[in-house]
C-alpha cells in the first residue's frame, strides 16, 4: 500500500506492475520537443497520456493540474513539477495550482494563516523564480479554502465514496481524524473542477505526480467514472516521475534537512551540500579506476541528470567516464558544486525580484 503522507521510496517496476501504469516510452515519439525529464527517464510511466498527446498535436484545449501543500520549504526536488508546468504552458495548457492549506491543516497541522504565508514566500516565490509565467491568462492559482466551487463539488462527490474504500486505498480509517479523512476528495475535486462547465470544460485534463500519490490519481480516475452521466467528465490522465534520491541515500525530504538541497538556501551552502552527497564510487581509488564508479547509485550524477547538465552529450560523457574510472568522485563533485553555485546564485537573485510579484498573487484571485 503507497501512503501519500510518507517519505518512502517506491519500488517503481512493482507500482507499475501491480497498478496497470503504462510506460511514457510508449508516448515518446508522438512528443514534440519532449522535455528533458521525459526523453531521459525521469518521467517513468503514464495513465492514458495519449489523449494530452492528441490535444497538444491538434491544438486542442487541456488542462494540467498539480497541487503544491504549503507545509515546508521547497527542495530541488521539488523544482521536476515546475519544470513540466513551464513545459506545459508554453505548449498552450490551461495550468491550475490548488494551495492545498486543507490539506496542510489535516495531515499537518499547519494553520491555514501559516499556509498562505508559505505559500507565497516558499512555494509562488520559488515558482517564479524558476520561470513559471504568473502574468498569462492560461494559469489559474488558489487556496483549497477559498475555493467555492471546489468544496462544493468535493461534496457531491463524497455522496459516492464510502469508509471501506477510503480504507482499501489510503490504509486509514480509525487511526485519522476526519478531516484528513475529506482531505483526498478536495484533491479529487482539485483535479475534476477544470471539467465543469463553468470552467469552460470538460477537456482532457493530466496530472503531474511522484508515484507516492497514485492513491489520489485512482481515486480521482474512478470517481470520475461514477459521475461521467452528471458531470460529463474526461477520464483525467497522469504521469510519474522518479523521485530524486537525497544527500543521504533514500527519498529526499524537506522533513529531514539533511537528505535535501532547499531552493532558499544561499548558492555556497547548496554548493558545499552536493560535496557531501552519496556518490557511486568504489572504495578505493585504485578499483574505481580498475573497475569504474556507478553512476546508477551516485546522487551527484543523479542532481546533475536532473537539474543542472541541459546537455545530453556532455551528460553521456561524464556517464561513459565515470563507468570507465576516467574520472574520479572527488572531480566529478568538484564539477557538480561549481554548476550549483552557478544554478543557485542566479536562482537567489530571481528570487529577490520575485517575492513582490508573489505577494500579489493570490490577492489577484
Amino acid at each position: 500500500m503507497i501512503d501519500p503522507w510518507s517519505s518512502s521510496i517506491v519500488d517503481y517496476e512493482k507500482l507499475k506492475k501491480q497498478f496497470g501504469i503504462k510506460p511514457f516510452t510508449d508516448c515518446m515519439e508522438e512528443i514534440k520537443n519532449p522535455h528533458p525529464l521525459m526523453s531521459r527517464g525521469i518521467i517513468f510511466g503514464h495513465r492514458n497520456y495519449q489523449q494530452i498527446v492528441n490535444a497538444i498535436k491538434e491544438g486542442k484545449n487541456y488542462a494540467v493540474v498539480t497541487g503544491m501543500m504549503p507545509s515546508g520549504k521547497m527542495h530541488i526536488g521539488h523544482k521536476m513539477i515546475v519544470d513540466q508546468l513551464i513545459w506545459y504552458q508554453k505548449n498552450g495548457a490551461e495550468i491550475y495550482i490548488p494551495i492545498a492549506d486543507m490539506e496542510a491543516y489535516s495531515a499537518r497541522g499547519v494553520d491555514f494563516e501559516t499556509s498562505r504565508e508559505l505559500a507565497i514566500s516558499e512555494y509562488i516565490t520559488n515558482y517564479i523564480a524558476l520561470g513559471l509565467n504568473f502574468e498569462k491568462k492560461n494559469l489559474h492559482i488558489y487556496l483549497q479554502s477559498e475555493n467555492k466551487i471546489v468544496i462544493d463539488l468535493a461534496y457531491k462527490l463524497a455522496r459516492k465514496v464510502n469508509l471501506s474504500e477510503m480504507k482499501a486505498i489510503y490504509g486509514f480509517l480509525t487511526s485519522t481524524n476526519l478531516a484528513h479523512l475529506y482531505a483526498p476528495l478536495i484533491q479529487v475535486a482539485d483535479i475534476l473542477h477544470p471539467q465543469l462547465g463553468e470552467c469552460d470544460g470538460p477537456e482532457p485534463t493530466v496530472v503531474p505526480v511522484g508515484p507516492d500519490q497514485d492513491p489520489h490519481i485512482r481515486l480521482t480516475r474512478d470517481i470520475a467514472e461514477r459521475f461521467k452521466s452528471q458531470f460529463n467528465f474526461i477520464t483525467p490522465s497522469s504521469t510519474y516521475h522518479r523521485f530524486i534520491t537525497g544527500l543521504t541515500g533514500g527519498k529526499m525530504s524537506s522533513s529531514k534537512p539533511k537528505t535535501a538541497i532547499f531552493l532558499s538556501d544561499p548558492p555556497e551552502v547548496a554548493a558545499k551540500k552536493i560535496k557531501t552527497a552519496k556518490t557511486g564510487g568504489r572504495e578505493s581509488l585504485g578499483e574505481q579506476r580498475e573497475m569504474g564508479g556507478i553512476p546508477e547509485d551516485c546522487v551527484v550524477y543523479e542532481t546533475l541528470l536532473y537539474h543542472l547538465m541541459p546537455s545530453d552529450y556532455k551528460l553521456n560523457e561524464l556517464y561513459y567516464e565515470c563507468k570507465e574510472g576516467i574520472i574520479m568522485c572527488g572531480e566529478c563533485k568538484q564539477k557538480a558544486s561549481g554548476m550549483m553555485r552557478d544554478f543557485f546564485q542566479v536562482l537567489s537573485k530571481k528570487r529577490e525580484k520575485a517575492k513582490h510579484t508573489a505577494e500579489n498573487i493570490l490577492s489577484k484571485e
